[in-house]
């Protein structure tokens, strides 16, 4: 495989991974809407066909892995490529999201898994998908309390941190991706790269933000520094299994 395939296969992958970040950010955020708002939207993305729900999960995973391989597979090409004698002059000329785009790729893939297994595959608390409320229910029934799972999530100080950091680590890492999708593409000119660049920073924050607002919140309201969330659902006894 060339190297410019390899570029274009990152390339587009990336724009997958991008434009999920958002949509799940968007809909991450509506736990501060309220239970009934979460839990309905949860419920909505649960009962999508099966083709559909599973066909789209497929494409993520996909764009996840060729993401990662070609990743890996064009970091290894560059470094047999450039000589030990030209390190330096390339550490003067890169900024830093830009040398360790491996490095946090690598915590993000971590997180990534974490993350799976703490709120969608619930191995980490199996209790959490125990919980049901008819609060969001379009008919009444029972359905997956998602509310109370995120808020029970982030009230152990460890995973919110983790969280936020974590967050940090995808907003440099999408910083020099979005803007370097574009380059691989052959889209980005010179006299688009400081916009493009500037625009890459700017989104790359939104997400930071939007993402880590909500376990900010959490622990904030967890020690009395105001309250976001509804206090019955978020009592201790509430958020106990």
């Amino acid at each position: 495989m060339s190297s410019l395939v390899k570029k274009y296969l990152m390339a587009l992958s990336g724009i997958v991974l991008i434009g999920f970040v958002f949509v799940h950010m968007a809909g991450n955020l509506q736990v501060l809407l309220g239970q009934k708002a979460i839990n309905s939207y949860a419920h909505t993305l649960q009962s999508l066909p099966l083709p559909i729900l599973w066909g789209s999960r497929m494409f993520l995973f996909l764009s996840v892995v060729v993401h990662v391989v070609t990743a890996i597979l064009l970091i290894k090409e560059n470094r047999a490529a450039r000589p030990v004698r030209n390190d330096v002059e390339v550490t003067k000329r890169t900024g830093w999201s830009s040398l360790n785009m491996g490095l946090t790729g690598s915590i993000l893939f971590a997180f990534i898994v974490f993350h799976l297994l703490h709120f969608t595959i619930r191995l980490i608390h199996p209790e959490f998908g125990e919980w049901e409320t008819r609060v969001g229910s379009p008919d009444n029934t029972e359905i997956h309390d998602v509310y109370r799972m995120i808020l029970a999530g982030f009230n152990i100080d460890l995973v919110s941190v983790f969280y936020v950091v974590a967050m940090f680590l995808l907003c440099r890492h999408l910083a020099h991706g979005v803007s370097s999708t574009f380059q691989s593409l052959g889209l980005r000119s010179e006299c688009w790269k400081g916009r493009l660049d500037l625009a890459a920073k700017g989104y790359a924050w939104i997400i930071f933000v939007g993402f880590s607002i909500v376990p900010v919140t959490v622990t904030a309201q967890k020690y009395g520094l105001f309250s976001l969330y509804d206090p019955d659902v978020f009592s201790t006894s509430a958020l106990r299994p």
